[in-house]
């Protein structure tokens, strides 16, 4: 018989074509957009933190355990109770935007784990929250104040999450529930303040007008007053000359007598 040598390489690489086959699935793997992925090498030292796989196709060992992360903005909305600076219960809703940063996501999943949200993002939310509006009054946490209550709650937690490989992109206050009475009154004491606000502005412009006036009249009477001693008998004669001088040279026949006016100013006979 004919012996066939090419017959067990075929066979070989037919086996290994199967098995690729086989587990194809556990090979080859796609991380897709906005998605980062790590390896846990069951024969090789664990989770390896320091490589992250990007978006593409890649492969793996068939016993290596791929672990895929949403690196895209997210957003949480928690619902909590507090207590004011004076002990009154107050109700507010928050909305957190975060995503883990791109290059520790081996360490983030080494180190909490894929629920990151329900461990670390939202304790630290309530717990940044809890200190924060304990300083404040309701009034000023429901008016003046939202906005830097606001912002020190998010600088708070962001410092803390961003220690846990998790970068905070908002920290929204979206509303505060107090109770009817307490909002009542609060609303009330705004209107009351913005009624008297709108007042001083009315007496301050009144005041500034009649400023305005008193600064306008005394320049007048300056005025006049510098005028009128600035005025006499010899100026008005001179300043009559000037007038005959120029009307004597215009081209309208007439007779300027020299000394003939009262006081001695020209006189202009004809006027043709």
């Amino acid at each position: 018989m004919e012996r066939r040598p090419w017959i067990i390489p075929g066979v070989i690489v037919g086996a290994i074509i199967v098995i690729i086959l086989i587990f194809s699935n556990s090979i080859f793997f796609t991380i897709g957009n906005g998605e980062r992925g790590v390896i846990f090498k069951r024969f090789g030292g664990g989770l390896d933190t320091e490589k992250v796989y990007g978006e593409g196709f890649h492969a793996k060992p068939p016993w290596n355990i791929l672990y895929k992360y949403d690196i895209k903005k997210q957003e949480q909305e928690e619902t909590m109770e507090v207590l004011s600076s004076n002990g009154l219960e107050i109700k507010i809703d928050l909305s957190i935007r975060y995503r883990p940063i791109d290059e520790k996501v081996g360490f983030l999943h080494n180190q909490i784990g894929s629920d990151f949200v329900r461990k670390i993002i939202i304790p630290e939310v309530r717990s940044s929250t809890r200190k924060v509006i304990g300083k404040y009054t309701p009034e000023e946490l429901y008016s003046s104040k939202r906005e830097a209550i606001q912002q020190e709650i998010y600088s708070m937690t962001a410092n803390t999450l961003k220690e846990n490989f998790i970068d905070l992109d908002a920290l929204l206050i979206r509303s505060v529930i107090l109770p009817p009475n307490i909002k009542e009154a609060i609303e009330s004491k705004l209107k009351q303040e913005q009624i008297s606000q709108e007042y001083e502005f009315r007496i301050e412009k009144e005041r500034k007008e009649a400023e305005r006036k008193r600064i306008e009249a005394e320049g007048i009477q300056t005025f006049q007053e510098i005028v009128s001693e600035g005025i006499n008998e010899n100026l008005l004669r001179w300043k009559g000359i000037e007038a005959t001088q120029e009307l004597s040279k215009s081209p309208n026949a007439k007779v300027v007598v020299i000394g003939s006016g009262e006081d001695g100013l020209p006189l202009i006979l004809g006027n043709q």
